[in-house]
């Protein structure tokens, strides 16, 4: 693992350095894959195709490996989650208002 973490894993919330986030890499922790939508910050449940990135390739399974170019590490994936999930309930409340 780096010396220098830049992000936690999804699934174990261990700490990754930028060289546990290769196309095939694994978290050490946990064996999951790491460069997957749901550790990338711009991953946010609720919008187009999970993601903030418009332009982004649709990704189907947000838990395996693939090769967005979109993809920057998440210092915080529960809490991006979280907060996408909020802000599409928020949006959910205001549609029924209009």
């Amino acid at each position: 693992m780096n010396s220098d973490p830049i992000g936690t894993c999804w699934h174990c919330r261990r700490r990754l350095g930028a060289a546990d986030y290769g196309r095939e890499a694994s978290c050490p922790g946990c064996g999951k894959s790491t460069r997957v939508c749901r550790n990338c910050r711009h991953y946010a449940p609720g919008r187009p195709n999970d993601c903030v990135e418009p332009i982004a390739e649709r990704v189907l399974e947000k838990d395996r490996a693939n090769f967005c170019e979109f993809f920057e590490a998440s210092d915080n994936p529960a809490a991006s989650e979280a907060k996408a999930a909020a802000e599409a309930l928020r949006r959910t409340a205001e549609d029924l208002f209009k």
